[in-house]
C-alpha cells in the first residue's frame, strides 16, 4: 500500500501537510492533514549517520524529517501500549511514528495527523491514527509491504 505527505505550507515552527493513500484502482485519495516540525536543510558533512554536528541542519525535536520514500510498518510503542504506523529507514532520525497530536510541540520530529481547522493546530488526531492504523493492518494481512513518499 501506497502513501503521501504532501507537505503544502512551510512555517518557521511547523509545516501542514495532506496524508493521502492509493486506492486499489491507482488513485489517491486525501485522507486529513499533516502537522510536521520545520523544514530545514539537513547535510550530513562527516557522515556520521546522523544531523546533529554543527551546521548539519538538525535541531532535536524540531526538524521535518527528509523528502524520500519509506517503508512503513505496524509497530508496537511501548509508550501507548499498541500499535502505531512506524516510518523505518530514516537517515539520522529514529522512532518516527505517524500519530495525532495538536500542535508542533507534540511531533518531535513524527508526522502528526488530523484535520487542520486552526492556523497551527490539528484536531481528532486519534480518529485518523484509527483510521490509517486499520489501513495499514489491511494490507498486513493481504501480506503487502507499505511506504510512505514525502514530497514538498
Amino acid at each position: 500500500m501506497e502513501f503521501k505527505i504532501l507537505r503544502k505550507w512551510l512555517r518557521p515552527v511547523y509545516t501542514v501537510g495532506i496524508f493521502q493513500y492509493q486506492e486499489e484502482g491507482g488513485q489517491w485519495k486525501t485522507l486529513c492533514n499533516t502537522l510536521e516540525d520545520t523544514v530545514r536543510e539537513l547535510v550530513d558533512k562527516n557522515e556520521d549517520g546522523d544531523y546533529n554536528d554543527s551546521g548539519e541542519g538538525k535541531i532535536y525535536g524540531k526538524t521535518a524529517i527528509p523528502c524520500d520514500r519509506y517503508k512503513l510498518v505496524l509497530h508496537f510503542w511501548e509508550k501507548y501500549g499498541k500499535e502505531y504506523p512506524m516510518i523505518l529507514g530514516v537517515h539520522g532520525f529514529s522512532g518516527i511514528y505517524i500519530h495525532g497530536g495538536v500542535d508542533a510541540e507534540d511531533t518531535l520530529g513524527c508526522p502528526l495527523v488530523g484535520e487542520n481547522k486552526t492556523v497551527g493546530k490539528l484536531q481528532n488526531g486519534r480518529y485518523w491514527t484509527a483510521v490509517i492504523v486499520n489501513l495499514l493492518r489491511k494490507a498486513r494481512e493481504n501480506e503487502e509491504e507499505s511506504f510512505i513518499t514525502i514530497k514538498q
